[in-house]
């Protein structure tokens, strides 16, 4: 009898406290800034005649559709899923005598994961965040610039036929972020956050399939996105 009491009182106090976990979607622009730096186009500056050292390349910044997703499993901790429509990035020389020369382009999908905290209560109407988590930045359909291939033709290292080609290798690495999410009604609210990504990648010219120039490249980029958020 005292467990059957004991058993009915635990299921009145469940039901009785208000359900903790959520989800909430937020849906709206996501730019991607890179803060890059890149080893130098060595080769290119000994064929080319330019001083050592003197060349590196840069990627630009590109603002997609972004989407995310929100688990909120305590008043104070959630996890987040960044996802996006592909990225897509210039990549070009900075530097030297052929400062601008267009290298190629790429796309990318960085999806991230992230652990958050939330410094108010559950339901606060400002509801500040920080997070840390991971990266997996997947490069694909990348490829070379009519101006990169000019050059290399100019510099005979390709000649007509040759096939040129640009690869870059995937990233994994650490995220961090802040943010603050404002509710306008119980659910339908504002999300507003900036993350600071480690993107790091190795580019490959090739011509017929062998590498001529090798560089690596920090990408690194801030990652900011406003957005409407639903909760559910």
């Amino acid at each position: 009898m005292k467990k059957t009491i004991s058993c009915l009182t635990l299921v009145t106090v469940l039901a009785s406290a208000p359900a903790l976990a959520y989800f909430a979607i937020n849906v709206g622009a996501i730019s991607v800034a890179p803060d890059d730096s890149s080893s130098s186009l060595n080769v290119i500056e000994q064929v080319a005649g330019l001083p050592t050292g003197s060349t590196a390349v840069g990627v630009n910044s590109n603002t997609q559709l972004g989407l995310t997703v929100d688990y909120q499993f305590t008043p104070q901790w959630s996890v987040q899923l960044i996802a996006a429509t592909p990225f897509s990035h210039d990549i070009a020389v900075k530097g030297s005598a052929i400062d601008g020369l267009k290298v190629g382009s790429t796309k990318h999908l960085p999806p991230t994961l992230l652990a958050q905290y939330h410094f108010m209560p559950a339901n606060a109407t400002f509801d500040p965040f920080v997070g840390v988590g991971l990266n997996y930045t997947v490069f694909f359909d990348s490829q070379t610039d009519t101006e990169l291939e000019g050059a290399l033709s100019a510099l005979n290292v390709t000649g007509p036929n040759d096939v040129v080609d640009l690869k870059l290798k995937n990233s994994f690495g650490l995220a961090l972020q802040a943010g603050i999410n404002i509710s306008f009604t119980d659910n339908l609210g504002l999300h507003l956050m900036l993350s600071k990504i480690d993107i790091d990648t190795t580019g490959r010219v090739q011509v017929n399939g062998s590498t001529v120039q090798s560089v690596d490249v920090n990408i690194d980029p801030y990652v900011a996105m406003v957005g409407l958020r639903w909760q559910i």
